[in-house]
Parts: structure tokens; sequence; C-alpha cells
């Protein structure tokens, strides 16, 4: 099935499907649990168009590459290219504001880390980012004070808060704006708390953008 943003009506946006583009170890409490080092810099990495599925319907796993992880996070949904932009500049291309999984080959992503290679193979295969809908940027107040949490059959896995991320939502747009252009479409996905671990078929999931909305989901192989 083709992807497409959709609204919170579940109507289509009126925009490209373009690229995803991520940040990694962007919490401390993940950090802390995959031993990993503080990065100075934002550590990014990029998601091909094909990654993108929408999360509420069935979420198709790998089932031959080891352990696929769960990695919720906020997802933010852009309405214009950004190229060196100021944070205002930032804040201004923001379209909405939804919820995605960077799904993760944990087993593939440690082969990549110890031989020094890039994360595509673990992490940019097709429909590695499901995503929610998007709600429009004007029902937000702080963008550093959003809430939310994955549940899978019915144990909170993630629970996460943007006030502890390292780097915060417009500045980092902002930060990825000088590294490379961003256009009309792109998602960022922008990190993931601690609670990472693998899905398996037939788990049900609950995503929870707290005040906004919340979906169910379930794991299936491919």
């Amino acid at each position: 099935m083709t992807y497409q943003h959709i609204d919170d009506h579940g109507k289509p946006i009126a925009l490209p499907v373009n690229k995803v583009v991520c940040i990694g170890r962007n919490y401390l409490d993940h950090i802390n649990e995959m031993n990993s080092t503080i990065s100075e810099a934002p550590l990014l990495f990029m998601k091909p168009k094909a990654a993108m599925c929408n999360i509420a319907n069935d979420i198709a796993i790998p089932t031959t590459l080891g352990p696929c992880h769960n990695e919720l996070e906020v997802s933010v949904l852009l309405k214009k290219g950004l190229k060196n932009a100021s944070e205002q500049e930032a804040a201004e291309a923001i379209w909405g504001i939804g919820l995605g999984l960077d799904l993760t080959l944990r087993e593939v992503q440690g082969a990549l880390k110890k031989d020094g290679q890039p994360w595509e193979r673990a992490k940019s295969f097709d429909n590695s980012a499901p995503l929610s809908q998007f709600i429009p940027i004007d029902a937000f107040g702080d963008l550093d004070d959003l809430k939310f949490t994955l549940t899978i059959n019915n144990e909170v896995r993630q629970s996460g808060h943007t006030a502890l991320m390292l780097h915060k939502i417009i500045p980092l747009i902002a930060h990825m704006s000088t590294i490379f252009t961003l256009d009309a479409g792109d998602v960022v996905l922008t990190g993931t708390p601690k609670g990472v671990g693998p899905l398996f078929e037939g788990d049900i999931l609950s995503i929870s953008l707290h005040d906004y909305f919340t979906l169910e989901t379930k794991v299936t192989g491919e």
C-alpha cells in the first residue's frame, strides 16, 4: 500500500512523501541503556521514503535478520523546505506533530557499529518508519512539553517526555538544515527514550501522544 501523510481526521495531507531524517542518542536514559556515549553534535541519519508506512496498519517486521526493536519517537512533518534555517524559520516550517517508530535490527546494527560502518542496513529498510497521523501544529503549545507512551501487550515499554531531549525539536531541525536541505514532506524523527526491545509477531502495540491521540496496531512478520 502506498504511504501518504494523513491528518487527525484520516484525510490525506497535500504534501509529497520525501525522506525521514533521524537523530540518535537524544535521550540520556536511552544512551545509558545502550552503553553508548553522548554525541556533542547531533548524531544524524536518514531513512528513504520507502521506509514510511502507516503505523495504524499491521507493522510487518523482518523475521530472518535477528531481533527488530521498537524505538518510539515524536515525529515532525515539514510543510516547506529549509536550508541554513534560523530557529524561527524552522518553527514556521512545521505542518504538524505525530509519533513514529524507528524500527531497528539490533544485531545488524551491533555488527555495523563494531566494523565502523553506517547504520542504514539496520534502520533504513522498507517499512522501517511506521508513522501515525499528524496533528496540525496550531493545536500545540510548548513542543518541549510533549509526553508519549508505547504499551506492548498491556505493559508499558517506553515512556518519553520531550523536555528530556538533549537536542530540542526546533533547534534540532534548524541544525539539520545546515547539514543538508530539508524538503516539504520530510519527516523528522526526534529520538527515543529508554525501553527499546524486541518485537514479536502477534504483539499488540498501543501508541499514545498524551492529550492528543492513542492508537493500536499489531506486529506481523514478512
